[in-house]
């Protein structure tokens, strides 16, 4: 083995040039200098091409002599078609729910039938015998052919206005990424926060927060914020999607940032367009909130603050990122910002078409405009004035798969609805708790768990809430349960259940699209930090609240 000398570096970007560094030893700290590069590979090699977004690296070989050595020996082929275990748990789980567990009377054989069906997908999407796409689709193609769904019901969900909303907001962080905003914007970040992994995570998290005053969408802010950043964050400390270094930083803040979202949802009546509807649900079944905006923020406040302090510490050693210390990344990021340059032409096409649309989100409503409609017009104007093209667009295998697969959850669970087989399963709880005889606390308690744990049927907390809130609030009021106390707890609940699975809501069908978790740790993270969601809402909060005189 000998060095290989470094003979040339050459960046490329859309705007202007900046400067990396790649550091090949064992510290965990990334570097956004140029320092002198030395590249260790066999002489066979005559030359090296790394690439990112931002930089293009290439090496050339030495001429010298060496002895030659024999090429490595080829991998095995990889087996194709679906791996057969978890296909054939898949496959079991469907059979025996449709054939060998009693239909309840008060569900219908279609119903039941769509449930086998869906749980026959939820068990291969968290088992992974093809990926995620494929195997919705197979699930599709599966409710199509038992004749369970009409072809027309079944593809309905494709023109759900949420999931568009997430392929664009895909589009969005290509444009971010393309322009060099994005990356601007990350480099400010390391440089006010930076020192460490875990005070980017929390400048993100509170960063949202703030937010929640002005844009009325998790989804927006996922997508048109927050992911084209933590994205660029992650591509420039070399962590990179699918990919072993995807734990260096990149799968840390996607799952910090998902699972604060909950928390940054919940702490305003304006942070998530749910929680609207909630309140108006709850008074369709006899509960007035007095001056809503002001109470919703008292009732919500402390144990949405404990919870933001709380969540990235507790992520941070559940799922530890690579990358921990960068003591030196916000000088490093103070010399790239000044070659960086000035703000290039596409950077503030870039800036004004997002600052444009989060205008039509805060306002649009207003003038009937939805969020996804403004989507839309900010994508028209990227393409129009050539920001980003539609080859772009179209390469974005992430965004095209997402929209596939969480359509069709979508289109199973807003079926399940349809078809009553989540009015069954809320009939069953309140006839558990009429003959147990229970306590309102306990009731209360109850209620709550089963109200977060079922969203595991939706795709959608909108959705969530449109099902189930008012008879799961109407089951609180009749157990003694104080209703303004229920109604809100509810409407807290349906932010927080976001964050169990890659399907439960808009941000974490986005986040998971972005590559940097595994779906096992999505669904394992999320179950571990909804039992902690609980223990902080349920702890902190009924002092709180009762502090408030809400019981």
């Amino acid at each position: 083995m000998e060095s290989l000398a470094l003979r040339s570096l050459s960046l490329s970007t859309s705007s202007s040039a900046s400067y990396l560094s790649l550091r090949r030893s064992s510290s965990k700290s990334f570097s956004l200098l140029p320092p002198l590069i030395s590249v260790h590979s066999p002489p066979t090699l005559r030359s090296l091409s790394i690439s990112s977004p931002r930089f293009t690296l290439r090496a050339t070989a030495s001429s010298s002599p060496e002895k030659p050595q024999s090429l490595p020996s080829p991998s095995p082929p990889q087996p194709q078609g679906a791996k057969l275990i978890p296909l054939t748990i898949s496959i079991s789980t469907g059979l025996i729910v449709r054939f060998l567990i009693p239909r309840p009377e008060q569900v219908t054989s279609q119903g039941w039938q769509l449930l086998s069906i869906f749980l026959f997908t939820i068990s291969g999407l968290v088992l992974g015998p093809l990926p995620v796409g494929a195997w919705a689709f197979i699930g599709l193609t599966a409710s199509i052919v038992t004749k369970t769904l009409p072809f027309s019901t079944a593809f309905a969900a494709f023109t759900n206005e949420l999931i568009w909303l997430i392929a664009i907001s895909f589009f969005f962080a290509r444009g971010f990424i393309k322009t060099g905003l994005g990356d601007r914007i990350a480099t400010y970040f390391v440089k006010w926060l930076g020192k460490s992994t875990l005070g980017l995570s929390y400048g993100l998290a509170f960063c949202e927060t703030l937010m929640g005053l002005i844009m009325p969408s998790t989804m927006a802010r996922a997508g048109g914020v927050f992911l084209p950043v933590i994205k660029s964050l992650a591509l420039s400390a070399g962590s990179y999607p699918g990919d072993p270094s995807s734990r260096k930083l990149g799968s840390f803040l996607i799952q910090t940032q998902l699972q604060c979202s909950g928390a940054s949802g919940a702490i305003l009546l304006t942070s998530a367009a749910q929680n609207l509807l909630c309140l108006k649900l709850a008074r369709e079944v006899g509960v007035v909130i007095s001056n809503p905006w002001i109470t919703w923020f008292k009732v919500a406040s402390v144990p949405a603050f404990v919870s933001l302090l709380c969540t990235p510490l507790i992520i941070y050693k559940l799922y530890p990122p690579e990358l921990k210390h960068t003591p030196e990344a916000p000088a490093a990021a103070a010399k790239k910002l000044e070659q960086l340059g000035p703000i290039t032409k596409n950077e503030w096409i870039m800036l004004g078409a997002m600052a444009f649309t989060v205008s039509l989100w805060v306002f649009g409503e207003a003038i009937g405009i939805s969020s996804v409609v403004s989507a839309m017009i900010g994508l028209s104007t990227l393409l129009l004035l050539g920001v980003i093209n539609w080859d772009d667009c179209l390469s974005d295998k992430s965004a095209w798969d997402s929209l596939t697969w969480f359509a069709v959850l979508i289109g199973m669970a807003g079926q399940l609805t349809n078809l009553g087989v989540v009015a069954w399963m809320s009939d069953c709880v309140a006839k558990l708790l009429q003959s147990l005889s229970l306590t309102w606390p306990a009731s209360f308690i109850i209620l709550q768990a089963c109200y977060l744990l079922i969203h595991y049927l939706f795709a959608s907390q909108t959705a969530h809430a449109g099902a189930l809130y008012p008879p799961f609030l109407a089951m609180q009021i009749a157990a003694g349960v104080p209703g303004v106390l229920a109604a809100l707890c509810l409407a807290f609940n349906n932010n927080l259940s976001g964050a169990l699975a890659h399907y439960s809501g808009g941000p974490a069908a986005l986040y998971y699209g972005a590559g940097y978790v595994d779906l096992r740790d999505m669904f394992r993270v999320g179950f571990v930090m909804a039992l902690v969601q609980a223990i902080i809402w349920g702890g902190v909060g009924s002092f709180w609240w009762k502090f408030l005189g809400l019981y």
